[in-house]
This record gives C-alpha cells, structure tokens and sequence, in this order.
C-alpha cells in the first residue's frame, strides 16, 4: 500500500505542479472537474445507506450546481454563487414536494445533497480564490505541501508509534500520536515557506495559520471518515491507488483552504 501511495502520489506531481503554475483557465477546468469526481463520490457515500431510494433530479442538480460554483469563483462572480445555491434550493426544494407522498426519503436526499455542495464545490472555491489574489500561485502551492506533510506525517507517525486512539468511533486507526505528528510536520512545513517565501509575513500569526490548517485538516479527514463509517464503506473511491478516491485525498484540503483564504485577505 505504501508503494502504490508514492507511486500514485509521484505520478500525479507533474500535472498538479502545471496546474497550479499555469492557474487560470486550466486550474479552474482541472478543480471543476475534481469538484464533479468529488460529488459523485460523496454522493455515493450518503446514498449508500440500505433501504433508501435515490432521487435522480437531486443528484443531477447537485452534479450540475458543483462545477458551475468553481466556475463563478473563477470569474469571481462571488453573488453568482449564492444565486445558483438558491435556483438549487428552489428547483430541488419544489421536485422534493411533488414526491414526498411517494418517497419517503426525498426531504432526507434533499437534505445530503445540500451538504454536499457546502461541503464540496463551496469549499473548494476558496482554492479559486486564492490562485486569483495576490501571490496566489506561492499561497496555493503552500496550503497543498503545508496539508499533504500533514496527512503524511500523520500517516507515519501513527503508523510507527500511534498508541492512544484519537476518535476510534470514526476512526480507529487514527491515533494521538499521528496527529501530533501531523500538526509537527504542518508547522516545519509552514516555517519552511514562510522565511524562504513570504518573508514580511509576522511570525507568531504565520505559525497560528500552520497550526489552524492542520487542525482544520485533520478536521476535514475525520469528518469523511464519519460519512463512510456510517456508510460502512472503506474508501470513497478507487481512483487513486494507495490513497482511494478524490475525495479520500482532498478532504483535509476541503477543511483547511477557507481557513488560508481567511488569514491571506483579513490577517495578512
């Protein structure tokens, strides 16, 4: 497993650093269509649960509403984004009325497929919104080494000395340990980038941000860690081996890029 992790990991390196440097067009193109991947998976999650019907207007609206959401964080339509959660709500919310006679679950479908365009598409268009500001190449590379170091180290430190059980209702595998390791690898990582690159940001608030993205972070993996526990499904996907889904690999991202975003437009 390890092995296909780095291999996985390695692999994809290229595109995300050409990604990430050329922004515009193409980071927007490339996180729509990890946003579409993401909501298909998460919607595979919340749905897994035996004995309920699925609502195909639903899911479609919610596959259709993700992408365009990254799209208007792109052109920085921010009042298009609230627009478009509420024709969703309105066009769901009405589909949910003419069948809530015949389906008893529909108001509970409705209800995932909101939190999945919160959780989702919302979340990552603050990755857009970074890329787009200032600096905004240098701050997104930052947030994705400063959280990835997270997971690894968290990864092998709980691997190799993890003891004491952090949240076993969610996760038993995770520990104490990986998550100190965890939050330890988020600060070296932090501190690296912020006195070879960001040299006028002040250092007490720069290590407060490390320390947030990485709580944040952590945040983030355990919370789809208790989706798929309720679900009682291991990985969100199969896409990338060693690491399972897209999701699997942006959830602590998901959590921590509005925590970046806020420190970058209101602290810094």
């Amino acid at each position: 497993m390890h092995l296909k992790r780095w291999i996985t990991s390695i692999t994809a390196l290229p595109f995300l650093f050409l990604m990430i440097y050329k922004g515009g067009l193409l980071f927007a193109v490339s996180v729509s269509i990890i946003c579409f991947l993401a909501m298909w998976e998460y919607f595979r999650i919340v749905f897994n649960t035996k004995g309920n019907t699925i609502s195909g207007i639903i899911l479609l609206m919610g596959s259709i509403v993700g992408p365009v959401i990254i799209w208007s964080a792109y052109k920085n339509a921010l009042d298009f984004i609230i627009i478009i959660v509420a024709f969703n709500l309105i066009i769901s919310g009405l589909f949910t009325v003419t069948q809530f006679k015949s389906d008893q679950f529909i108001l509970e479908n409705f209800n995932k497929q909101l939190m999945g365009i919160i959780y989702i598409p919302i979340l990552l268009s603050f990755l857009i919104l970074i890329r787009n500001g200032t600096d905004g190449m240098l701050w997104v590379f930052f947030l994705l080494f400063v959280v990835f170091a997270g997971d690894t180290g968290a990864f092998y430190v709980g691997s190799y000395l993890g003891s004491h059980k952090l949240c076993p209702s969610v996760s038993p595998k995770k520990t104490i340990e990986g998550s100190i390791g965890g939050l330890s690898s988020n600060l070296i990582v932090g501190v690296f980038f912020k006195y070879v690159f960001f040299h006028s940001l002040p250092l007490g608030t720069s290590i407060l941000l490390f320390l947030l993205i990485g709580i944040a972070g952590q945040a983030g993996d355990l919370f789809e860690s208790a989706l798929k526990r309720f679900a009682s499904i291991k990985d969100s996907g199969s896409l990338l081996p060693g690491h399972g889904g897209i999701l699997d690999r942006i959830d602590a991202l998901l959590f921590a890029a509005p925590v970046a975003y806020f420190f970058k437009e209101y602290l810094f």
